[in-house]
């Protein structure tokens, strides 16, 4: 009877102030909790749940929950209850429908006829020069293509026969099927959602209609693009079902690696080994540069490991107006199979640095400093 129903508030474990958004909420969270699909051979959860339906039922039809709110069960008892059964009103019927998306893994929407699906999409691995990134680079490409089987002009069926509506759908392309106290659409199982089905394929292309062939495509790669990006070519991809859109295409770039560049996003690195003496005393060098080469000044006494930086001689990103830049990392080269006069002539330079004190080597000194306080 009434006096031992919960109040509804506390079912749904709202505020009697609550929003119908809040109801919504509410129930959903509490159905999805106690549904008995959820809860096989539990009847404690069965009834809760018809317990939280009754609730949500209630408060979500401005006439019965006036009507709750001021004279509790015994004014909904008085009024006929809640009539000849069924879900309620559109409120209810939203918030089911969320809840059987998530139940079931499907939208609530109920929709009727064949069913249509866009295309899968396609993969194309391409590689590239580091030039052809920074440049931008355009070809021509195979890739897979459907057209109509000529046998059966496209219809899939044997010529002399012809596709017939689904005797498990009646041509809808989805059947419903009951789940506990619920009932679900789903795609037909004989017919795949088409609404037909062929009793005697084509035996050139079985049943699909297509034939598989190969065309050939423009492929515009946009300068700046780096390693691991991908341009998409919308609508080359397989074709869709029951009419749907064709998929797309998308390439995929790989970018080779350079023999004398390294790409660090838009900016470029190069590893530049100098002479003894160009580094000694300084002078000009040839510095390589994805546009040619470029003239660079080596100030004198340049140590290894010096890093220079020419501006502008990257590369300009993919989504931006600015060019990198080039980093210049140099590393002194020290001669190999000398002549017997050049090792006396560098023996003999040697031999002049050091009477020349620290002041040609600032930072041998310092290391051996540092190592003669390391062992004190």
């Amino acid at each position: 009877m009434s006096t031992s129903k919960r109040d509804y508030y506390e079912v749904l474990g709202v505020a009697k102030g609550a929003s119908d958004e809040e109801l919504k909420k509410a129930y959903r969270k509490m159905a999805m909790k106690h549904h008995p699909d959820r809860n096989p051979d539990s009847k404690t959860a069965e009834a809760q749940f018809k317990e939280v339906k009754e609730a949500y039922e209630t408060l979500t039809d401005p006439n019965k929950r006036a009507t709750y709110d001021q004279y509790g069960h015994a004014g909904l008892d008085q009024s006929g209850g809640f009539g000849g059964g069924g879900f309620g009103g559109g409120g209810f019927a939203d918030a089911f429908g969320d809840i059987f998306g998530d139940i079931f893994g499907q939208g609530g929407g109920r929709q009727s006829g064949p069913q249509v699906y866009k295309g899968a999409d396609l993969r194309y691995n391409m590689e590239i020069t580091l030039e052809q990134a920074a440049e931008g680079y355009t070809t021509q490409i195979r890739v897979p293509s459907w057209s109509n089987c000529k046998p059966c002009q496209g219809t899939g069926a044997e010529p002399g026969s012809k596709a017939e509506r689904c005797t498990t759908c009646a041509g809808h392309g989805q059947v419903r099927v009951q789940q506990g106290f619920f009932s679900m659409q789903q795609t037909c199982p004989k017919c795949r959602g088409t609404g037909e089905y062929i009793p005697k394929p084509c035996k050139t292309c079985h049943g699909s209609g297509k034939h598989k062939e190969q065309k050939t495509l423009e492929i515009k790669i946009p300068a700046g693009i780096d390693d691991g990006m991908r341009v998409r070519s919308v609508g080359n991809g397989e074709p869709g079902v029951n009419g749907g859109p064709s998929g797309d295409l998308y390439v995929e770039v790989r970018v080779k690696p350079h023999k004398v560049f390294e790409r660090d996003g838009s900016d470029l690195h190069v590893q530049m080994p100098i002479s003894f003496a160009t580094a000694t005393i300084g002078g000009d060098i040839e510095v390589p540069t994805l546009s040619g080469r470029v003239e660079f000044p080596i100030p004198e006494g340049t140590q290894t490991g010096k890093t220079f930086r020419l501006r502008n001689k990257g590369i300009k990103g993919l989504r931006s107006t600015i060019v990198g830049d080039l980093f210049v990392h140099v590393a002194i080269e020290t001669p190999v199979k000398l002549t017997d006069e050049q090792r006396k002539l560098l023996q003999s330079f040697d031999d002049s640095l050091k009477l020349g004190g620290d002041k040609h080597n600032p930072h041998q000194k310092g290391w051996f400093d540092g190592v003669k306080s390391f062992f004190s």
